[in-house]
């Protein structure tokens, strides 16, 4: 994966504009509030399900992405299997860095 998408994900929660925890990721998904989720390739089958089923219903764009690890250093958090990006100009860039 491109790294670069990992230093903007740390700005982007530095200025706040990330949901962490999978029912407030969900709640974001249903009031049509999240630009964009990113969920990570070693996430469990029925959380993986749940968000994505989430994501289609309400066509809200995902992305997968590196481990829990590689993406819970870059936030600065622990064990995070998926975020929420809740500003459209970060979710536009960090689409085009992973090439969305």
């Amino acid at each position: 994966m491109n790294a670069s998408y990992l230093q903007l994900l740390g700005l982007a929660m530095r200025a706040r504009k990330v949901v962490l925890g999978e029912q407030q990721i969900i709640k974001e998904v249903q009031a049509k509030k999240a630009q964009l989720i990113l969920i990570v390739s070693d996430i469990g089958e029925q959380t993986r399900k749940k968000i994505t089923d989430k994501c289609k219903f309400y066509d809200i764009p995902y992305v997968f992405v590196d481990d829990r690890e590689t993406l819970s250093r870059a936030i600065g958090s622990k064990d995070r299997v998926a975020v929420a990006i809740m500003d459209k100009g970060f979710a536009n860039k960090l689409e085009t860095l992973l090439k969305v």
